[in-house]
């Protein structure tokens, strides 16, 4: 048994790991998608996916640390001159720390192409949150019955007699959703859906008084379609407030571009509601 030859191959399965676990990462739902909906791939959720990441990530470092130690002299001698004299900024070493911070200030600043990787990474999670559905507000799923009817405006007791029309199993209102999902084999959302009232047809969604969770990654355009909003005056309402936008000009984008809050954005979309109901 030689330990080189172990330390080269357990670093090499731990990177194919890596190169997984962080393809998985890079397309996972964002935390507040991925616990409500209960998302799986291949039966691992996504806190248990970043678990792996962390464990295989520090079984890695140890074999690199190792590989590094069992192959120092070979390291070294990348590190020497045509005189073979040790030079620590060599011709290679410097185009390699060049690359490296090339890519961490691009990262930083988002500039192209590195911030096409983040965006793609941000349009596919944009995507799953259309998919699965967003929660009411972050980690609501922790909430108990009782909070969670007072954050979005459920009567608990209509709530809790919904939930055993429906069948569903739960001891009191100080269980939270993610206990009854549990208990019940489903899923956060689902137990929501189970204790909401059911909308009339056509009727018409009100804008909340602050904005839900999410909202700042949807375009201008999909939330006039689901609250029933006019495109063009909303639009109008920001063009009287300085701002230029069009349908597909996400919440963020205009908080970025003009320099101000979410929140300031959304108010001018209230607004503009109050005025045009």
């Amino acid at each position: 048994m030689k330990i080189r030859k172990i330390t080269s191959l357990t670093a090499l399965v731990s990177f194919i790991l890596l190169i997984l676990n962080s393809v998985v990462l890079y397309i996972v739902p964002s935390g507040r998608v991925a616990y409500w909906s209960d998302w799986r791939l291949w039966g691992l959720t996504k806190t248990q996916w970043g678990n792996q990441h962390i464990i295989v990530g520090v079984l890695f470092l140890i074999a690199i640390a190792l590989h590094i130690y069992y192959n120092w002299k070979p390291i070294v001698s990348y590190l020497k001159n045509k005189a073979r004299q040790f030079k620590l900024f060599t011709k290679d070493f410097n185009i390699a720390l060049v690359i490296s911070m090339i890519c961490v200030v691009g990262a930083y600043v988002e500039v192209p192409p590195f911030n096409w990787v983040l965006d793609f990474s941000e349009s596919i999670k944009n995507t799953a949150a259309q998919k699965y559905g967003e929660p009411p507000y972050g980690h609501a799923e922790l909430s108990t019955l009782k909070t969670f009817s007072l954050r979005t405006g459920l009567d608990l007791a209509g709530s809790m007699r919904r939930l055993k029309n429906a069948g569903v199993r739960f001891e009191n209102e100080k269980q939270t959703l993610l206990q009854i999902a549990k208990l019940n084999k489903m899923t956060p959302q689902q137990v929501y859906l189970a204790m909401k009232v059911e909308e009339k047809p056509g009727a018409v969604k009100s804008l909340p008084d602050s904005p839900p969770k999410g909202m700042g990654k949807r375009a201008i355009a999909d939330i006039c379609r689901e609250y029933n909003l006019k495109l063009s005056a909303v639009l109008q309402a920001f063009a009287d407030n300085g701002i230029t936008a069009t349908g597909d000009s996400t919440f963020k984008q205009i908080a970025e571009e003009h320099k101000i809050s979410s929140g300031d954005v959304y108010q001018i979309l209230k607004n503009a509601t109050t005025r045009n109901p």
